[in-house]
C-alpha cells in the first residue's frame, strides 16, 4: 500500500470512528439529561419543570461523581479540551493517551447531563482527537503523520457534532494544527465529510439551529453590523478573563481535595439556576428562542452575565465540557438584546432581533477564538442560510480584530500561555526557545579599551568585520558598547575630538547582555526592543566577562537549519516508519539513513549525557520506543529523553561512522 493510499484509508476509519464517537456522547448526554430532569418536553423544559432542590442538586451530584474520575484517571479530561489537544501536537507529537477518549466521553456527558453550563463540541473534538491519536499510535507513524491523524479526529468530531463538514475541516487546521498545507488538509477533509455522513445517516440531514429568514433590510444596517462586531469582542474579552480568573480561583484559593473542587462548582451553578434555568446544558434550547425573538431584551442581556459566570464555575472548578456552544449562547443573547434596541430605534432599516443573535453567534465564537474563518464558515453550516454571509464576515472580522487588540490570546491559547507553551505565528517561537546562545554566539570579538582614543575606537571599527566594539576593563569585563553607527556625528569633527574624546565616553552603557544558557526567543524580543542586530554575551548575569557575541543572522541561520533538519527528519521518519519500509535510507554519496537497535552502553542514559553528535558523530532522527511506554515514535527527540531496553533508533551520518556504532549493538 502506498502512503497515499495509507492516508485515505485511515482518514476515512477516522471519519468513521469519529462520527460515531459523536453520536454516542449525544445519546448518552441525552440518557443523563433524562434521568436527571424528568418530563416529555424539550430539555429546558424539563428543567424549568423539575423541582427546585433538583435543579440545586443535580449539578453538585454530576461534579461529584466527575472530579474523582478525572483526577485519578485522566487528568487531560479536565476542562475543555481544546488546549489539551493543541499541547499534544506542539509537545507530544500529537500523542494522546488512549483512556483519554473514554474518560472525557464518560465525565462530559455526565457534566451536561446533571446541568452543567458547557457545551459538548470541545468534548467531541477531544474525543476524537484521541482516537486519531491512538490509531496513529497503534500505526507507529512519524510524529508529523500523527498530528496529521489528531487533525482528522478533531475535524471528524465538530463535522458530526454540527453536520458541518467545511466547519470541521476548517477548525482543525486553522486553530487545532494551524496549518493549511495541502498534505494535512486532503486526509482532514476525508475524515470531516466521513464524519458527516455517518451522522446524517444516524441523525438526518439538519442543521443545528432552527432558523427564521434572514434579509439585509437596508445598506445602512451595516453599521449596525460594526458596533455588534465590537460589542461581541467586548463579551469575548469579558468571558475569558472570568473563565481564567476563576479556574486560578478554585486551584489556588479553595483549600479541598481537587477532586471535590466540582461538587462546589455544580452547587454553585444550581444556585444560578433556581433564578435562570436557561444557564443549564448546552443551552440550545434558549439559542432558538433568541433567535425567533421569544426573549425579552433584558432577559437576554441578564443572561450574558449569569451563562458568564456559570460556564467559568463549571469548567473551573475542574468540571468537563466545551466552550463552543456558550460562546454561541452569549452571542445570541448580546445579539438578541442589541437587535431588539436597534429595531426599536430604527424599525424601517433594521431586521428583526433575531437576525442579530444570528450573527453575533459568529462574532463571539470568532472574538474567543480568535478564528474568524471557521466562525464564518460554521454559523453558515449550522443555519443554511446564505444571506447572512455578508454581514457575519463583519461582525466575525471586526471582533477578532478588536479582541486581539485587547488580549492577545484567545481562550484557547491562553491556557497554554499560562503553561509557557506559545503558538502565536506559528511554531516560530518554540523552535527559537529550543535553540539556545551557546549554539549560534560568536567567540570572536573585536574590543576596545575604555581609555582608548577616537581615533583607535575609529580604526578599530572601521577595520573589523563586525559593527559593534565592546568596551572591556583590564579583567575581561563589559563596560559598554560602541556602535559604528554612533561614530558618524563625530567624524566631521575628526581634527578636534581626536585627543579629547576616549572609548569610555563614546560608548553606550545601557547594552542588556545575555547568557550561554538564555533562548534565541529572548534573544529576538531584546533585538526588537533595543533595535541592534547582536548583543555582548557575558559568563552570567553578575559575572559581566564577556564571552563572544551573539548576532541576529546567526539566530536566523539556525532557525533555517532547525526548520529544514525538522521537514528532513519527519520524511524520512515517515518513510522509514511506514509498513515494509527499508532499514536503511542512502541520500547522498557516503551518507545514510538507518534504523538500529538501542546499544546497550545507552540504556539509562539521555541523549545529551551521551553526547552522541560529538562521540559518534550521528545524529539521531527518530526514536521507536517499545510498546508499553506509551507513544510509539517520537520525532526530533528531547535532548533529555532517557533511553530503555527495546528502543530502537533512526540515526543519520556517513556510513562508515554508522557502522562503527553499530558494531557497538
Amino acid at each position: 500500500m502506498t502512503e497515499h493510499s495509507f492516508m485515505v484509508v485511515i482518514a476515512l476509519v477516522i471519519g468513521l470512528i469519529g462520527g460515531f464517537g459523536a453520536i454516542a456522547v449525544r445519546a448518552m448526554i441525552k440518557g443523563i439529561s433524562s434521568l436527571s430532569f424528568h418530563g416529555g418536553g424539550s430539555i429546558l423544559d424539563n428543567i424549568v419543570a423539575s423541582p427546585w432542590y433538583v435543579k440545586l442538586l443535580a449539578p453538585a451530584l454530576g461534579g461529584c461523581i466527575v472530579g474523582p474520575m478525572i483526577y485519578f484517571f485522566a487528568r487531560e479530561a479536565k476542562g475543555h479540551g481544546v488546549p489539551e489537544v493543541m499541547q499534544s501536537i506542539l509537545l507530544r507529537g500529537g500523542a494522546i493517551r488512549p483512556r483519554v477518549a473514554f474518560i472525557k466521553a464518560l465525565a462530559s456527558s455526565i457534566t451536561i447531563g446533571t446541568g452543567g453550563s458547557v457545551g459538548r463540541e470541545g468534548p467531541i473534538v477531544q474525543i476524537g482527537a484521541s482516537l486519531g491519536s491512538s490509531i496513529g499510535q497503534f500505526f507507529r507513524v512519524s510524529s508529523q503523520r500523527m498530528k496529521t491523524f489528531v487533525g482528522c479526529g478533531a475535524a471528524a468530531g465538530i463535522a458530526a457534532a454540527f453536520n458541518a463538514p467545511v466547519a470541521g475541516a476548517l477548525f482543525a487546521v486553522e486553530i487545532i494544527l494551524g496549518d493549511f498545507a495541502l498534505t494535512q488538509f486532503s486526509p482532514i477533509v476525508i475524515s470531516s465529510v466521513t464524519a458527516t455522513v455517518v451522522s446524517h445517516q444516524f441523525e438526518g440531514n439538519f442543521a443545528a439551529f432552527r432558523v427564521p429568514a434572514y434579509q439585509l433590510k437596508s445598506p445602512y444596517e451595516l453599521l449596525f453590523y460594526f458596533a455588534l462586531g465590537l460589542i461581541c469582542a467586548l463579551i469575548a474579552v469579558a468571558f475569558i478573563k472570568v473563565l481564567y480568573y476563576l479556574e486560578g480561583f478554585f486551584e489556588q484559593r479553595v483549600r479541598i481535595p481537587e477532586y471535590l473542587h466540582p461538587l462546589l462548582g455544580g452547587l454553585a451553578v444550581g444556585v444560578m439556576a433556581l433564578v435562570f434555568p436557561q444557564v443549564m446544558g448546552v443551552g440550545y434550547d434558549t439559542i432558538n428562542d433568541a433567535l425567533h425573538g421569544n426573549l425579552v431584551w433584558y432577559l437576554a442581556a441578564t443572561l450574558i452575565l449569569f451563562k458568564i459566570l456559570a460556564t467559568s464555575i463549571t469548567l473551573g472548578s475542574g468540571g468537563s465540557g466545551g466552550i463552543f456552544a456558550p460562546s454561541l449562547f452569549l452571542g445570541a443573547m448580546a445579539g438578541c438584546a442589541f437587535g431588539y434596541t436597534v429595531h426599536l430605534l430604527f424599525p424601517e432599516i433594521t431586521a428583526s432581533p433575531g437576525a442579530y443573535a444570528l450573527v453575533a453567534m459568529g462574532g463571539l465564537v470568532a472574538g474567543a477564538t480568535h478564528a474568524p474563518i471557521t466562525a464564518i464558515i460554521i454559523v453558515f453550516e449550522l443555519t443554511n442560510e446564505y444571506h447572512i454571509i455578508l454581514p457575519l464576515m463583519i461582525t466575525c472580522i471586526l471582533a477578532t480584530i478588536v479582541s486581539q487588540k485587547i488580549m492577545r490570546e484567545s481562550i484557547y491559547t491562553l491556557k497554554l500561555v499560562q503553561r509557557n507553551i506559545h503558538i502565536k505565528n506559528g511554531a516560530e517561537t518554540n523552535i527559537m526557545k529550543s535553540i539556545f546562545v551557546k549554539d549560534v554566539f560568536t567567540r570572536h570579538v573585536e574590543p576596545v579599551s575604555p581609555g582608548a582614543t577616537f581615533d583607535q575606537v575609529v580604526n578599530s571599527l572601521v577595520s573589523g568585520k563586525d559593527p559593534y566594539s565592546p568596551v572591556l576593563d583590564g579583567k575581561g569585563r563589559i563596560r559598554g558598547m560602541i556602535l559604528l553607527q554612533d561614530l558618524k556625528d563625530f567624524l566631521f569633527d575628526r581634527e578636534t575630538l581626536q585627543n579629547v574624546l576616549i572609548a569610555s565616553d563614546i560608548a553606550r552603557t545601557d547594552i542588556e547582555t545575555v547568557s550561554p544558557d538564555d533562548d534565541c526567543q529572548k534573544v529576538l524580543d531584546l533585538l526588537s526592543r533595543t533595535k541592534l542586530d547582536g548583543l555582548p554575551v557575558t559568563a552570567g548575569k553578575e559575572d559581566k566577562r564577556i564571552l563572544g557575541m551573539v548576532w541576529r543572522r546567526d539566530i536566523l541561520d539556525a532557525y533555517n537549519k532547525e526548520i529544514e533538519r525538522r521537514d528532513i527528519s519527519s520524511s524520512f521518519a515517515s518513510r522509514i516508519t511506514m509498513a515494509n519500509a527499508d532499514k536503511g535510507v542512502h541520500f547522498m554519496e557516503g551518507y545514510a539513513i538507518s534504523e538500529i537497535p538501542i546499544p546497550k552502553l545507552f540504556i539509562g542514559k539521555s541523549i545529551r549525557q551521551l553526547g552522541i553528535r560529538g562521540t559518534f558523530g550521528v545524529d539521531v532522527l527518530l526514536i521507536r520506543t517499545s510498546a508499553p511506554r506509551g507513544p510509539g515514535v517520537k520525532a526530533i527527540p528531547d535532548p533529555d529523553y532517557v533511553f530503555s531496553e527495546g528502543d530502537s533508533l533512526v540515526i543519520a551520518g556517513e556510513i562508515g561512522k554508522i557502522n562503527l556504532l553499530k558494531s557497538r549493538i
